[in-house]
């Protein structure tokens, strides 16, 4: 085994481009922002309070629900480095972030950088004094990203995200950011806040326009999130409909220049279900088509939430919702009623996170528990559909064993575990290697099985990648002709010079597309996948296999790493590729 402790990427920092650095932002950054329980800040990484171990619970200052600063404020950050090396890049991953993905808390820092960031469609004067042209219009990218609206759709901006827009740039530190970049008067006291104030007043105008979508939003639970908007905007409403669906009373401000909600007014109000038996509230919710966030505070004490009030409430229940609320259904019985459990297990199969892991931590039964895991199969599962829909995609995984794994190896299991479920069967491939490589095949394709199978690894042996490569060619293992070959090798890269691991693939027949590394390192790391990626001439991408504690991480991670490139050859990365054919938003 050769071993080498450099740690540093085949690229300097300096030598990094934009498409590098936006596709490092993607895998080795949950861009997970906001979080609604407390928590602790250790080093600059958010850790929930409530499973932190007792070593980061010594280190760790307590931090409340709500915006993570430091988290925040380094997406930000590298979000602003790449805007600065491509603003044009930037602006298609905008328009790529809000239509293809469901990175809610991404699409807030990308929105608030497109709506504060310089390029405004500004006219460029020639030498004649005359208007020769216009500059680019990228801040009309954040209005359109706040602006969208597809009906039924997750992927647009909810009346919290809009209001998350502005609660970012206010941040002290993302301010500085801002007007050190040029993007505000560097003298101002104000947070620099470009457009942001005119398209917030112009979404909240749509909806007062159209009353039955205000008042789904107040249904919905938004109606403090729609106040806080309305005066952060310094939205003026045209009519007092507004404030009646909003049940906001008004009264004349000091500058007596309010016209509009001073008298007349005939106020919605949620009033409490005190003294109303349970079937009374089951009947008022059902005529009033109530939602789970209007009712839950209005119930009387003695009562509660009971099964009979909780299956009223089901029909506005989202998929999403159903699979938190889980371990609420298990405790009130409603599980075992056919309907409620046939619409619950198809919850189960539209996930697009794997959050339902840790939700199955709260449910005794072990049926349950099986069927949130399915859960996080299924989006798994769906990532890889979606990364791999243009192409036919076959995937090695490559894990490496040798006893330079020891400490690391039950890393790399419980990663691979919330991954490899995800592939179909027949496209997939998996060797383990020391200096000996063996063949691997999941009984299922499901968490059970890829846990089953990666049971017997044992970190010992020298390290030889290429072992692996010719095990599965032995197997019989052969890409089809149009299909694009993807290798993801698990370790810490301490093994072989890369250029025999390359030459491993040209002597067993196999032309890769795209090579990727999920780092596991227990003490040295070597370089072997990443010099094989130079000589191969082939994109390279890395992720930490930290990473996937994230549960919002692994359907965003496996959609990076297996967009292969569209043409054969390519260095560039065929999620940038992706990334760059999305067509620009535009306000409509």
């Amino acid at each position: 085994m050769t071993t080498t402790t450099q740690n540093t990427p085949l690229l300097p920092e300096t030598q990094r481009g934009p498409a590098e650095r936006l596709l490092d932002l993607v895998l080795s950054g949950s861009a997970h922002l906001w979080h609604n329980r407390p928590g602790l800040d250790v080093g600059g990484t958010w850790v929930a309070a409530a499973h932190a171990t007792p070593a980061q619970r010594a280190v760790g200052k307590p931090v409340k629900a709500g915006l993570f600063v430091p988290a925040a404020v380094k997406l930000y950050r590298q979000l602003l480095e790449i805007h600065r090396l491509n603003s044009e890049l930037m602006a298609h991953f905008a328009s790529y972030a809000l239509t293809q993905t469901d990175w809610r808390d991404l699409k807030v820092a990308t929105c608030a950088l497109m709506l504060v960031q310089e390029h405004a469609g500004q006219p460029v004067v020639g030498e004649d004094g005359k208007v020769a042209f216009h500059d680019d219009d990228w801040r009309a990218i954040g209005e359109a990203m706040v602006l969208h609206y597809e009906r039924k759709s997750t992927r647009m901006l909810t009346p919290k995200a809009v209001l998350r827009v502005a609660e970012l740039l206010e941040l002290p530190d993302i301010a500085r950011l801002n007007r050190e970049a040029g993007f505000g008067d560097p003298a101002s006291r104000k947070a620099p806040m470009g457009r942001w104030k005119r398209v917030a007043s112009r979404w909240l105008a749509a909806r007062e326009a159209n009353l039955p979508m205000l008042q789904g939003l107040v249904k919905a639970g938004y109606k403090e999130t729609l106040k806080k908007l309305a005066r952060k905007a310094g939205y003026k409403p045209r009519a007092q409909g507004f404030f009646e669906v909003l049940g906001w009373k008004q009264k004349q401000a000091e500058g007596g220049h309010r016209t509009v909600g001073l008298s007349g007014l005939t106020l919605v109000k949620s009033q409490r279900f005190d003294g109303l038996s349970e079937a009374e509230i089951c009947e008022w919710i059902e005529l009033e088509r109530l939602s789970y966030k209007e009712v839950v505070g209005r119930l009387p004490k003695d009562l509660g939430m009971t099964p009979a009030i909780m299956a009223a409430l089901l029909p506005s229940l989202s998929d999403r919702d159903l699979r938190l609320m889980t371990p609420t259904l298990e405790e009130l019985g409603l599980l075992a009623e056919p309907s409620v459990r046939g619409r619950w297990e198809l919850a189960v199969q539209t996930a697009t996170d794997q959050r339902a892991l840790n939700i199955a931590k709260n449910v005794r039964s072990d049926v349950l528990r099986q069927k949130l895991e399915e859960a996080s199969d299924n989006a798994a599962r769906q990532a890889v559909a979606e990364a791999t829909s243009e192409t036919d995609v076959r995937v090695m995984f490559l894990i490496d064993k040798s006893g330079s794994m020891e400490g690391a190896i039950e890393n790399s299991k419980e990663a691979l575990a919330r991954i490899l479920a995800g592939f179909p069967v027949e496209k997939l491939h998996i060797a383990a290697f020391d200096t000996m490589g063996t063949v691997l095949k999941p009984k299922a394709a499901n968490r059970t099985a890829v846990q089953h199978m990666l049971e017997r690894l044992k970190a010992s042996g020298g390290t030889t990648h290429a072992a692996g490569v010719h095990a599965l060619h032995r197997d019989g293992v052969k890409v089809p002709e149009g299909a694009k070959l993807v290798v993801i090798v698990v370790g810490d890269e301490a093994g072989e010079a890369g250029d025999q691991f390359a030459r491993a693939f040209r002597d067993c027949g196999y032309t890769v597309a795209a090579l990727a590394l999920l780092v596991s390192v227990a003490g040295a790391r070597g370089n072997t996948v990443r010099t094989c990626s130079s000589f191969m001439k082939v994109p390279f991408s890395e992720v930490n296999v930290d990473q996937f504690a994230d549960p919002y991480q692994v359907p965003r991670v496996l959609k990076a790493l297996l967009d292969a490139p569209t043409q054969p050859g390519a260095s560039q990365s065929g999620w940038v590729e992706r990334v760059m054919r999305t067509p620009l938003l535009k306000v409509a």
